[in-house]
Parts: structure tokens; C-alpha cells; sequence
């Protein structure tokens, strides 16, 4: 079986971005697919963080803090733990920043170079601003490419369903060996980690990691991954806006990440209980 097709009909044109450097786009959409175009975010038609992104720059206004503006200019309540993504009824895109000499290749030929550790546990992450805050806009040292790979649903759901929670909590786990006996037993993690607005500041709630080892990351290295795109150029013309005052402009480039169709199925065991007391074990 040949490589992924690379594929791009869900992202916003991306261009060098001079004031950052203009850093050049490898991979990327094929010759022919037309971009679609970028459309501003319909402020809480979706409870995605994205209706948080257009609070000014740090030490300004901002949107409420607890929610997003609604559309009778009310505020709606974000479920603290809940996935957002960019998915269709087959895929889910998800983030993960690489030193170039993996990010290139993997862009390039839709799978993973050689170089590529196996036997090590890989991160994925849904949300678009998250990873954003981990690479620090595709500048950190060894993240300077930033993908935006493509799976299928069905792989992501088997990865929910063989997870456990990276830390063992009091109001999940009811002892400390239980959590141990799901670690050693299921190959992928789950950490919740403070989501993150346009400036890349904490929200109150919480965006999903997903960690891959052993057969999970066999399973995404070689059946997964649908497409794989370079974005790197995006993130770099986000964050020239953004340096430059254009925090409208910064915010229609996002992807637009909704509500991720996880049932309870899912997500049992995954999601620490609010109403209890969040202390480890």
C-alpha cells in the first residue's frame, strides 16, 4: 500500500509570512485543490474555545473567562473536559511538532521516516492553539515543523478505549495499584492540559493529550494516518498578525476545532471527576 495522499480541503491558504521570517511551506496542498476560504468564528454557536480567541493581547479586556459569548449575549457554560478538533465522519486532525529532519520527510510522503522512534511514546494533540503553546509558534528547538496529520476516527476511538489516565487520581482510581495494573495494560495515556486562547494564556478548561506507545503507536504509524500537512507556514503567519495588532486576522486562520463526538463510552476512566476532590493518589 502506497503512502497517505496528502490532502488539504479543510485548510485556510497558507503563505510565507515575511514579517516572521517567512518561513517557506513544504508539503502542503496538492496542485489543484483549491483553498477554501476563511471564515470568521461564529462566536458561541459551538462551545469551542475559539469564541474566547478575540480577547485582546495580555493585560487587556477579554471575553468571560467561564464561557463564551452566546448569541443573545448571554455566556455558555464549556464543559471542563470535553475533546474539540477538526474532524469529518472518517478523521480527526490532530498536531504534533517535529525537528525537521522528521516534520520534512513526514510531510512529504505521508508517513514516518526511518528516523522516527517506534518504541517511544508519541504525543497527539487535537487542538491547533495547544500545540501552539507547546512549540511556541514552530520556534522551540527540535518542534520547528509543525503536522497536521489526519486519522482515522476508528484509530483515535481504539486509542481512547485503550487509555488510562497519565496520573493516578483519587476520583478516578480507586487505589493507587488499580492505576498501575491500567498502566502496564493499555498502550495509550490521557492528560488534560489548561486549553489555550489566541495569546496562548490558560483557559479554565481543558484540552486532551493523547499519548501513543506500543501497539497504539505501531497501530498510528502504519494504519492511521490519512493525510499529512505542513502547517508550520500557518503558524508562523498567525503569530506575525498577532505581533503586528491583527488579532482578527490571526483568528480566522485557526482551523475551526467543534465539539469532538465522544460518548461516555469513550471517555470512561478518562475524565476526572469535578464534584470530588481532585487530589493524586
Amino acid at each position: 500500500m502506497g503512502p497517505p495522499r496528502l490532502s488539504a480541503d479543510r485548510w485556510p491558504a497558507v503563505v510565507p509570512a515575511p514579517r516572521y521570517g517567512g518561513a517557506p511551506q513544504h508539503g502542503g496542498r496538492p496542485p489543484g485543490l483549491r483553498a477554501p476560504a476563511c471564515q470568521p468564528h461564529p462566536y458561541g454557536r459551538d462551545n469551542s474555545p475559539r469564541g474566547q480567541l478575540s480577547a485582546g493581547p495580555p493585560g487587556g479586556n477579554s471575553v468571560a473567562a467561564a464561557g463564551v459569548a452566546g448569541d443573545r449575549g448571554g455566556v455558555q457554560e464549556i464543559p471542563e473536559h470535553r475533546i474539540r478538533a477538526v474532524s469529518s465522519p472518517r478523521t480527526i486532525t490532530v498536531y504534533q511538532a517535529y525537528a525537521p529532519h522528521i516534520g520534512l520527510p513526514t510531510a512529504r510522503d505521508g508517513r514516518f521516516p526511518d528516523a522516527w522512534k517506534r518504541e517511544r511514546m508519541t504525543w497527539i494533540k487535537p487542538s491547533f492553539l495547544w500545540m501552539m503553546y507547546r512549540s511556541g509558534w514552530g520556534a522551540k528547538r527540535d518542534q520547528e515543523t509543525v503536522l497536521a496529520l489526519e486519522i482515522s476516527r476508528d484509530g483515535f476511538d481504539w486509542a481512547l478505549r485503550n487509555a488510562c489516565l497519565s496520573h493516578c487520581r483519587a476520583d478516578v482510581h480507586h487505589s493507587p495499584e488499580e492505576w498501575r495494573r491500567l498502566l502496564n495494560s493499555r498502550p495509550a495515556r490521557v492528560q488534560w492540559d489548561p486549553e489555550r486562547d489566541l495569546y496562548l494564556r490558560a483557559l479554565p478548561h481543558r484540552s486532551l493529550q493523547l499519548g501513543l506507545g506500543g501497539e497504539a503507536a505501531e497501530r498510528f504509524a502504519d494504519e492511521w494516518i490519512v493525510a499529512v500537512n505542513d502547517v508550520t507556514a500557518l503558524a508562523h503567519e498567525v503569530r506575525a498578525h498577532l505581533r503586528a495588532g491583527e488579532s482578527e486576522d490571526a483568528a480566522a486562520l485557526l482551523p475551526e476545532e467543534r465539539p469532538y463526538p465522544a460518548g461516555d463510552d469513550l471517555l470512561a476512566g478518562l475524565v476526572p471527576q469535578k464534584q470530588l476532590p481532585a487530589v493524586p493518589c
